[in-house]
């Protein structure tokens, strides 16, 4: 059962609130907050993209640069910079656009949308390199290729490269085979618990050096714009907080490790995206990080009513 979580707070009055569930958990894995369901399964959406990057170490890919890593797990914003990483690795390889199975789409952050539509490129169109989860596509088709399994189909449940997938979430996050979803790219969705989807985190951020689990927490902490964007949620707390990895899903799905194992992970029942970064910080400030004017910052974002701050959006009080 959810519990209230974060509430919308304007000219005073509680104006609305976000209910979910959250865990946080302990450097020895054990758990210092359950709120509602956290031992049930979710949909992790983009936070498995992680795991699915460690799959493609674990089966023979070798990026470039932690960049080439870090767009291999991005769930990016369809910049120019990120265009052309997504570009470099499908040249690399020797692939065109057209061959990924993602959606086309339009660039998710509004000044690269706008010269999308601008028709400063290919007249406007949605193209599937501008989709946010192309560089993961791209990586999937570079490691079909080194593998010799098919580069058409890979998004179907029975095609190597996913049956790869389903052995390693299952390897990191211990979690019982269950039935599946697809996601908003098209791949197979795997549903994980929120506690050993934090777990899983744990894992990556604690791993050995140089260990494909530790180099895609490395990428992830060393290009947090790469994985998300302008001004991104992933961005803006990880900036704020070094040594942090974590990952934002969609539908109010976040979680991430700080260096010692302790981790987080939590889902937002309506999906509400204002209510992420406070909860994030909320989660964070319990987890005992030193606390910055940044983090203060991003705790409270306001209400605006015209150009006045009128409220805020906050974590409930006491609820962690």
């Amino acid at each position: 059962m959810s519990v209230d979580l974060v509430e919308v707070v304007r000219s005073g009055f509680r104006e609305c609130v976000h209910r979910g569930s959250a865990v946080i958990l302990r450097a020895d894995g054990e758990p210092l907050v359950e709120l509602g369901a956290v031992h049930g399964p979710i949909f992790p959406r983009s936070t498995n993209k992680p795991m699915q990057a460690l799959t493609l170490l674990r089966n023979g890919f070798e990026p470039i640069d932690d960049a080439e890593l870090a767009i291999a797990t991005a769930s990016h914003f369809g910049e120019p910079d990120h265009v052309a990483l997504v570009r470099r690795l499908l040249d690399r390889f020797g692939f065109t656009e057209d061959e990924l199975e993602c959606p086309p789409d339009l660039p998710f952050e509004e000044q690269a949308r706008a010269r999308v539509l601008a028709g400063s490129d290919r007249a406007g169109a949605a193209r599937r390199i501008f989709m946010n989860c192309s560089g993961k596509h791209a990586a999937m088709l570079a490691t079909c290729k080194i593998n010799d399994w098919p580069t058409r189909g890979y998004l179907d449940i029975g095609h190597p490269l996913q049956q790869a997938v389903l052995s390693t979430i299952a390897d990191v996050t211990g979690e019982p085979e269950t039935d599946l979803g697809i996601d908003g790219c098209g791949l197979p969705i795997v549903p994980v618990s929120l506690v050993n989807l934090a777990r899983a985190y744990a894992t990556l951020a604690t791993a050995e050096p140089d260990s494909p689990e530790r180099r895609v927490a490395d990428a992830i902490r060393a290009h947090p714009r790469v994985i998300s964007g302008t001004d991104g949620p992933d961005l803006r707390v990880m900036a704020a907080t070094p040594g942090l990895v974590c990952k934002i899903g969609a539908d109010g799905v976040h979680a991430g490790a700080l260096p010692d194992g302790s981790a987080f992970a939590y889902k937002i029942d309506d999906g509400a995206d204002r209510a992420r970064v406070p909860l994030t910080l909320a989660i964070l400030q319990r987890m005992g990080i030193e606390w910055t004017g940044a983090h203060a910052e991003l705790a409270a974002p306001p209400v605006l009513g015209g150009d006045a701050r009128v409220g805020l959006v906050r974590a409930v009080p006491g609820v962690l």
